[in-house]
């Protein structure tokens, strides 16, 4: 309907007309904008961190001139040379105030820690005690191992919970935040390890730097050494070993570049990371910066709502104007549609009285009148068509063979004449079931359990008549038992055997009906083991199913056929053939059909 009305294009046009071009605008403006505030973010950010990491290689330079200021102490070295006892007054002294020195140096520096390797002594100075000796200390901490294998002889170990740094020395750990630098004092210019040299220091200044490089909230920031581990961090609620499962956390430390920029649009983040890294010499820090595109772009965003607010605003009056247009113009033909529609869903009847003077005026005074003559011919065909239908599926239902019945009961009269057993009972009730069965007529639809049972009845009649000479067996699929069939189709097939299959056997008459499901339809097959017919007579038997002017003595195929083609759309399969091994088969194929008498093939 959509494709083929004249409203429809109509509107469509005009609206392709103004949506395309200014759509393509919004697009292609939304595109450039947005790459180049990319582009500019990206450059000026990567300045930032430029300067950011200018700043704190200067600070980290400071650190290790710190450091490296007691070298410039000869008695201090001496002291690390020498075994001094505590009583050495002078030497002690020296080393106290150089402690001292260093520990007062920045506001920062919370304590200060002295290990001397020839005589196994930890030094401590801290504002809130005085100088403290230990004895006897094995260090322990991979940072020292750092320290002395790093090329300059320094290690900053990354932020961390202020700690004792030996076993027996009773100071106090806490969870001040502090970062330790860690210097291994070398004998120049030998290469003799003389001892350790730790500061810790207050973060303050590294978070000052770090929080100048971002902004907080919208962007995020971090800081890590070479290993991976967090210096700063935005969000350091997240626990460092989930960032190092992250791709792009591994992806920065692995790669070789010093500075540059990568993109990601994933489940995990959407946006640039921009890194740059300290020199070696210095530590090589890490600084990574992350800028989602939703900040990237927002400049963009707010162009384009901008520029789509007042495209709405044109398409509001294109769509006004093209609706009253169209309207105008396509009215009378949407009333002619509709009720074409009506006729087509059944109803006749036509709901408007003039469309006008013009050609589509007269169409619609044309058609009102042809349908009301249509549909006084429906209406008696329709009547008479139901009527008919009605009148056969009750005659149809109501057939029993006289021929049978006639045998059936001889049978059940010699058998009580002979013998004087209950057998009598039996048969008399079997056939009692299948005459009620028949007589109801209320019934057009029955559960297939319901059916076979009848058909079960009828050839347990037939078994007691022929004695030995007769063999049958039901296969009947549990899941299609309950399904609604059309009722007496399976007593007309069977019945067909004896009439003209049984008499011309060899041997013992078999009979065979399989019930089962075939990709979501119920499938009936009756095979019997009589000599089967000639292939001229089975294409009779075939033309004269289809065909109404051909008559022959299938009666009981032609009425099943009948049936299933009344109650079921779609040309249901009804196919008769010779058996190979010697025989007859009658198969049908239909929908299972519900509770409620539907075609469910119909519903999915």
């Amino acid at each position: 309907m959509f494709q083929h009305s004249i409203r429809n294009k109509l509107i469509l046009l005009l609206l392709l007309i103004t949506v395309i071009p200014f759509g393509a605008s919004i697009f292609l403006t939304y595109y450039h904008t947005t790459e180049t505030l990319k582009t500019q973010s990206i450059h000026e950010n990567m300045n930032l961190l430029s300067q950011g990491k200018l700043n704190l290689e200067f600070y980290i330079a400071e650190l290790d001139k710190l450091t490296q200021n007691i070298y410039n102490n000869p008695d201090f070295f001496t002291f690390l040379r020498t075994n001094y006892k505590e009583t050495d007054y002078d030497a002690m002294g020296t080393v106290k105030s150089v402690l001292l020195t260093l520990l007062y140096t920045d506001e920062n520096i919370v304590q200060v820690y002295l290990y001397s390797q020839n005589d196994r002594k930890m030094i401590h100075a801290s504002k809130t005690s005085t100088v403290i000796v230990s004895r006897n200390i094995d260090i322990q901490g991979s940072y020292y191992d750092e320290a002395f294998n790093s090329p300059n002889r320094l290690y900053i170990e990354p932020t961390h919970g202020i700690r004792r740094y030996s076993s027996i020395y009773n100071h106090p750990s806490g969870n001040q935040p502090v970062i330790s630098v860690h210097r291994a004092l070398i004998n120049v210019p030998n290469d003799d390890l003389l001892g350790y040299f730790s500061i810790d220091i207050k973060p303050n200044r590294i978070l000052e730097m770090s929080r100048r490089i971002y902004h907080s909230g919208q962007e995020e920031f971090y800081l890590l050494n070479p290993e991976g581990e967090m210096i700063y961090g935005s969000n350091m609620n997240v626990p460092i070993d989930q960032w190092l499962e992250e791709p792009w956390f591994q992806s920065i430390l692995d790669n070789s570049e010093v500075k540059g920029y990568v993109e990601k649009n994933n489940d995990e983040f959407n946006g640039v990371i921009i890194y740059d890294r300290v020199s070696e010499s210095l530590g090589g820090w890490i600084l990574v910066k992350r800028i989602p595109y939703e900040v990237l772009y927002k400049g963009a965003r707010e162009v384009t709502k901008i520029n789509i607010s007042i495209g709405i605003m044109i398409l509001i009056l294109v769509v006004v104007f093209t609706l009253f247009v169209s309207f105008k113009i396509t009215s009378p033909i949407r009333v002619l549609l509709r009720n074409i529609q009506r006729i087509e869903e059944g109803k006749m009847g036509v709901d408007f009285d003039s469309l006008g003077r013009d050609e589509i005026g007269l169409l619609g005074k044309r058609f009102k009148s042809m349908i009301e003559k249509i549909d006084n011919l429906i209406i008696k065909q329709y009547r008479l068509d139901i009527e008919n239908k009605n009148n056969q599926l009750k005659v149809l239902q109501s057939q029993i063979n006289p021929h049978f019945l006639y045998n059936t009961l001889q049978s059940i009269g010699t058998l009580a004449l002979k013998h004087k057993v209950p057998q009598v009972y039996s048969l008399i009730t079997l056939l009692s079931k299948i005459m009620r069965y028949g007589i109801h007529h209320s019934e057009e639809m029955v559960p297939l359990i319901k059916e076979i049972n009848h058909a079960k009845a009828y050839v347990q009649l037939q078994k007691q008549r022929f004695e030995n000479q007769f063999e049958y067996t039901f296969h009947v699929d549990e899941k299609i038992q309950f399904a609604k069939v059309p009722k007496m189709i399976l007593q007309p097939l069977i019945e067909n055997y004896f009439q003209h299959g049984f008499d011309v056997r060899e041997g013992i008459g078999r009979l065979e009906i399989h019930c089962s499901e075939v990709e979501g339809n119920i499938e009936i097959r009756v095979i019997d083991n009589g000599t089967g017919v000639s292939e001229e007579r089975l294409q009779l038997i075939r033309r004269y199913l289809i065909d109404e002017e051909i008559l022959d003595e299938s009666i009981g195929l032609k009425n099943v056929y009948r049936r299933i083609q009344l109650y079921y759309e779609g040309n249901p399969l009804f196919h008769i053939e010779n058996v190979e091994e010697g025989g007859f088969m009658v198969q049908l194929q239909f929908p299972i059909v519900g509770e409620e008498g539907k075609d469910e093939s119909h519903h999915n």
